[in-house]
């Protein structure tokens, strides 16, 4: 059994190797070709904003296909460009854009695993006759007793596998994730060893196709009209302002309302139907039950049993673990409660489910 836990030695093993042209990814390849493994690098064309504006630093611009190209060079591997614009456009952008015109707040990082990533690239890694597709988020493969589970990663300031929910028991078992026993300091400490050109580029922080930051002018270019104006009222729908369109405003936001005097208020729902964002008290904020949909359940069973089962959960990427209970529902639903009520949960965010390190899946949080 190799280190990647397929019964093969390495220099027999295909992998395919997700190459963003960033560190991490680059450290993921450099390693395993070094250990021996048949290292295959693909890098996706997703989105080339990042060429367009002249910035560099976000997942998909031409930069980083070069920088991922030098790479490959250095350690001595073949290097594929696959382009997946279209598909990239219809699951991950046009679905970003929606989910805010809903009043709703997306994650496009999640949704690009759940498609282009792990359907569509899995998909080419078979075709090269791979073994596996390798990429370089911090998370940690095992066997377990049923077959193979996600753990989140050693270091848990870097731990990805909130991202990383919605991957399938298929495609977990063709997936592994080599740096997830790793710190970001070894990582860059491998790549200054290996003397890969990337060692000192810095981490990509935007979302690929938004480089600057100005979401809302991408969903209105997306989508015309979606910054329509309405009111901003409180919770006894008493108008206190006007606002230049819902996709500005997310569950849990303070800053900006342009509401001065008083108390704090803070958003605590969208209406998208009537455009109007409602506001209210701190304590408004707090939810001790919500619904989830499109449940992924990567624990025993097919699902979590509609008696409730006892989980962690995480309600935003940068949130602490919570104690809660989950229950299963018809339709790929579930319900979920809160030990101790939690104040944001935004409507499109993930809730993911944990099991001490297991990370047991999770499922979209539903609008109210």
């Amino acid at each position: 059994m190799n280190s990647l836990g397929i019964d093969k030695p390495p220099r027999e093993t295909r992998v395919v190797v997700a190459m963003s042209g960033g560190v991490d990814s680059s450290v993921t390849a450099a390693l395993l070709a070094e250990e021996g493994y048949d290292v295959v690098g693909v890098t996706m064309q997703l989105y080339d904003h990042g060429e367009a504006t002249g910035r560099p630093g976000t997942c998909c611009a031409g930069k980083d296909i070069h920088d991922a190209r030098q790479v490959a060079d250095a350690i001595g591997i073949s290097h594929y460009v696959v382009n997946y614009e279209d598909r990239f456009r219809t699951a991950v952008i046009d679905d970003f854009a929606d989910t805010y015109l809903r009043g709703e707040t997306p994650i496009p990082c999640v949704r690009c695993n759940q498609t282009v990533k792990f359907r569509d690239l899995l998909g080419a890694a078979g075709d090269l006759a791979a073994d596996a597709l390798v990429t370089g988020h911090y998370v940690r493969w095992q066997r377990g007793a049923a077959g193979p589970e996600l753990l989140r990663g050693a270091d848990h300031g870097r731990d990805q596998s909130y991202f990383l929910f919605a991957t399938t028991r298929q495609q977990l078992s063709f997936l592994r994730f080599p740096l997830g026993a790793m710190d970001k300091g070894t990582t860059r400490e491998h790549a200054r060893r290996l003397g890969l050109p990337v060692a000192a580029k810095p981490d990509s922080q935007d979302i690929c196709f938004v480089p600057t930051g100005g979401y809302a002018a991408v969903v209105e270019k997306l989508r015309p009209g979606a910054t329509e104006p309405g009111d901003i009222v409180d919770l006894g729908g008493n108008v206190l302002a006007r606002h230049d369109g819902i996709i500005h405003y997310t569950v849990g936001q303070r800053r900006g309302l342009g509401i001065g005097g008083g108390a704090p208020l803070y958003v605590v729902r969208l209406e998208p139907e009537a455009r109007r964002v409602v506001v209210g008290p701190a304590e408004a904020l707090l939810t001790g039950r919500l619904a989830v949909r499109e449940v992924n359940w990567l624990g025993d069973g097919d699902g979590p049993p509609e008696t409730g089962v006892r989980v962690a959960v995480k309600l935003r990427s940068t949130q602490p673990l919570t104690a809660a209970t989950v229950f299963g529902r018809d339709g790929g639903m579930a319900e979920v409660a809160l030990d101790t009520p939690q104040a944001g949960v935004a409507p499109g965010q993930a809730c993911v489910f944990y099991d001490g390190e297991r990370m047991l899946g999770g499922g979209w949080i539903v609008r109210s």
